[in-house]
């Protein structure tokens, strides 16, 4: 059974893989025997990419801003990823970004900016790395959603609106993809400590209602979100196509 979650000689590509949620997963993909490249914006990824080297795995950076990618921009990075590794077998959409803001007074320009990222890039990347699994005939593409996937939250409309999206988005590929080979599949995060949802965990009272309404009775940590990617990465999850696998605590649950 073990053999089955064994990355060993995989190739991953793991988009915001500084930090959070992608920096779990970039990790735990490494530990489970992959070779991983990751993007990153503002946070440095040096250290990433050290505990990534000390589990004796190849790693990669390159810097990108996903605001306003083209079909141009998201080749390159999928080319850097496949020439630093030799390769692509993994692609884990995982960069995205938040905008808070009553929707009555939200400006289009965030609007657009937030699902630009958290959408367009997703779709661009797939795309592109879709391109050359289509060729080798195999590949696993995981898309990072959320719970407000299947919910519209409070003050964040662009992005429970991409969240939403990406699920679509997610089955669209699955039915096109799953008989040649590549798996498609989403993962939907509940609330993790990110800094994301720093502001959120810096105000007791909103953090007191969130806390509430988790029946694990606590925030993830970017850890415990990997453990999904893992599995939809490998081998165990070669008959799931189109799935999401929810973690976040119970929330959905409640």
């Amino acid at each position: 059974m073990a053999n089955l979650f064994d990355l060993t000689g995989r190739k991953a590509l793991v988009t915001g893989g500084a930090t959070g949620i992608g920096e779990g997963i970039a990790l735990a993909l490494a530990e489970a025997g992959a070779d991983v490249a990751l993007t990153y914006r503002s946070h440095a990824p040096e250290d990433t990419l050290a505990k990534i080297e000390a589990v004796g795995r190849k790693g990669a950076a390159v810097k990108a801003d996903f605001v306003d990618m083209d079909e141009a921009a998201a080749s390159d990075v999928v080319g850097f990823a496949s020439d630093a590794l030799g390769g692509l077998d993994i692609l884990v959409n995982n960069a995205g970004i938040i905008h808070r803001e009553d929707s009555s007074e939200m400006p289009l320009e965030e609007w657009r900016r937030v699902l630009s990222v958290n959408l367009d890039s997703v779709w661009l990347l797939s795309q592109a790395a879709g391109k050359q699994m289509l060729a080798q005939g195999s590949g696993k593409i995981v898309i990072v959603s959320s719970v407000l996937g299947s919910q519209g939250g409070l003050r964040v409309p662009a992005y429970a609106s991409s969240k939403h999206a990406v699920l679509g988005l997610t089955k669209a590929l699955c039915n096109e993809w799953a008989p040649q080979g590549i798996n498609v599949n989403a993962i939907a995060p509940g609330y993790t400590a990110t800094d994301n949802t720093q502001a959120l965990r810096d105000d007791p009272d909103r953090s007191k209602t969130l806390l509430e309404r988790i029946p694990a009775g606590r925030f993830a940590e970017p850890s415990e979100i990997a453990g999904a990617a893992v599995f939809l990465a490998s081998d165990a999850a070669a008959y799931c196509h189109g799935s999401v696998v929810t973690v976040d605590g119970g929330w959905l649950a409640r």
